[in-house]
């Protein structure tokens, strides 16, 4: 493995790009590490009405877009978001991964996929009645890191 670091003066934050070959247990464990040395819980400024929350990455449990609004799904309430799902791609932890085109989902409360072969599978979440939705194109790539992910590499 080859580690190179570039020092860019200005940089607003920190980032670790991880080019690989292919995604094996090394890399996960690798970038689970790397998530987990940030400075506490990193929080999303998301709206419910006229108020704003400061709510802890690791309690979302899902995003998704309907209509023009992303929608920020946590274990009883939906939020939301400013951003789009694109730069939410950019900014949230590696736990994170896009699982259709609407949708972003926190691998780490996922707690089941019924797959169905027609049509998209549907996730369901640890502690939480809610469903996303996984498209069949993605699905593939989703279960190859849960399965990853769930051996506790």
């Amino acid at each position: 493995m080859k580690v190179r670091i570039e020092i860019e003066e200005g940089l607003a934050e920190e980032e670790v790009i991880i080019r690989c070959g292919q995604l094996n247990d090394s890399v996960v464990s690798l970038q689970n590490y790397i998530s987990g040395q940030g400075n506490g819980k990193r929080c999303l400024s998301l709206q419910n009405a006229e108020t704003e929350f400061f709510v802890p990455m690791d309690e979302v449990y899902f995003f998704e877009t309907e209509g023009r609004e992303v929608l920020a799904h946590t274990a009883d309430k939906i939020f939301t978001c400013s951003h789009k799902l694109y730069e939410l791609e950019e900014i949230l932890p590696g736990n994170f991964m896009r699982i259709s085109k609407s949708s972003i989902a926190n691998l780490d409360l996922v707690y089941s996929i019924t797959r169905n072969l027609t049509a998209s599978s549907a996730m369901a979440f640890v502690g939480s009645n809610k469903r996303a939705m996984v498209s069949r194109a993605y699905f593939k790539a989703v279960a190859d890191r849960l399965k990853v992910r769930k051996l506790g590499l």
